[in-house]
């Protein structure tokens, strides 16, 4: 029986555990943030019969956007018997509270730490606002779950669908065109703010920047969502495209994409890449692989990267999200909403840290799934930067509309 083989029958199993889930051991070693299905860093299938990338990445509860940036050169609409697709194996977890939901609107992404399961943490994929619908940053709660909701679409949602000639009624009921799908979480947000379902006529857009605010699921990942999440359990709304994270005093870099109308220049992801490096090295910068940093922040694929090996700090908390403000909206011309006023972030709480001794990270070895084929590798010590400011820029709160519907 090959390796590949083995493999992929256990990735299938762990997936299988939680309905669609991907279900993940968090790290033994408190502070360590970089989970994994398998030793390997990265996992391959061979696909048995003619199917779309698409189809792919449900089976594997990956988004769109996801599956297509690992696996640039495939044709999304025609993976042919016999090719090989590239999946996600590793994933640094957000800065966030380890409790609860958190929805990393960055990588299209859900992280759910249940109650029943201690020790573990499950991720969904799921879709986000769009450049003018954006999702709304902050902590929250759960409010209320609603089974086979009706959709009530607002005035400004119809004017923009009858101009594209699709005239919506004012309520659209239960069924599968309704694009709430069977299930929603309602947020403790005004306006009707929801994790929730889709319509059969949107499942392809799951992992991608297009609802008008709200977050997107899988109908077979909302229903285990429904079943398993309290009300009153906390959410948080982070936006983290880069991602710094230990495991096994290794320190990774995970860079994903920027979303639409935030494209940063390649100077500006390394100087956010700096300062969580920083932070998470107890505010010093380490003899860390340039090499590796640059390439990872090329290539932007959401794959984990090994920077550095060293002694880890003490454990440092997550960092405090702010709670959105309620009843502090007000309507902008789209119709939506803007957050105009949040509460003010708690004080970040101080945290020992050991020394280190700097080292470079160990060049990889060759996985028997995908080869990792590095460039040279070389370690070069940087200045610092006003690492406050660029992790500030990192997980910045949105400026655009904040919207309550599908």
């Amino acid at each position: 029986m090959k390796l590949s083989f083995i493999i992929v029958f256990c990735l299938t199993l762990l997936l299988m555990g939680q309905a669609n889930a991907t279900t993940y051991k968090m790290p033994t070693r408190k502070g360590d943030t970089v989970v994994a299905l398998v030793p390997e860093e990265t996992l391959t299938i061979t696909v048995d019969h003619d199917q779309t990338l698409l189809d792919v990445a449900r089976r594997f509860n990956l988004g769109q956007t996801e599956i297509v940036t690992l696996n640039p050169k495939l044709d999304r609409w025609l993976i042919k018997t016999g090719e090989v697709v590239r999946l996600p194996n590793r994933r640094i977890l957000p800065d966030s509270p380890h409790d609860g939901i958190t929805l990393n609107i960055a990588e299209y992404r859900m992280y759910y730490y249940p109650d029943s399961a201690p020790g573990t943490v499950r991720s969904y994929a799921h879709g986000v606002g769009r450049q003018d619908w954006q999702t709304p940053l902050g902590r929250t709660t759960v409010a209320k779950k609603v089974k086979n909701p009706a959709w009530h679409p607002p005035e400004s949602i119809r004017r923009e669908h009858a101009a594209n000639g699709d005239f919506l009624p004012e309520i659209v009921p239960p069924g599968i065109h309704n694009p709430l799908g069977a299930y929603a979480l309602y947020l403790n947000l005004p306006g009707d703010y929801r994790i929730h379902g889709t319509d059969i006529d949107k499942i392809f857009g799951i992992g991608m920047q297009i609802t008008h605010g709200c977050v997107r699921t899988y109908p077979e990942d909302i229903e285990a969502l429904y079943n398993s999440v309290e009300i009153g359990t906390p959410v948080y709304i982070v936006k983290q495209p880069i991602k710094v994270g230990w495991l096994d005093n290794t320190l990774y870099v995970e860079a994903h994409p920027d979303l639409e109308g935030e494209e940063k220049t390649q100077d500006q992801r390394f100087a956010i890449a700096l300062a969580l490096i920083q932070k998470a090295n107890g505010g010093e910068t380490p003899d860390f692989d340039q090499v590796a940093l640059n390439k990872a922040l090329t290539d932007i694929d959401g794959v984990p990267v090994a920077l550095y090996e060293g002694v880890a700090p003490l454990y440092v908390p997550p960092a405090p999200v702010a709670e959105l403000a309620k009843g502090s909206l007000a309507s902008n011309k789209k119709g939506a909403a803007k957050v105009i006023k949040k509460t003010s972030k708690s004080k970040k709480e101080q945290a020992m840290t050991a020394k280190t001794t700097p080292k470079t990270v160990k060049k990889s070895t060759k996985v028997a799934i995908i080869a990792n084929k590095k460039g040279t590798e070389k370690s070069v010590k940087v200045s610092n930067v006003n690492k406050e400011k660029a992790v500030a820029k990192a997980q910045s709160g949105s400026k655009g509309g904040y919207y309550h519907g599908g």
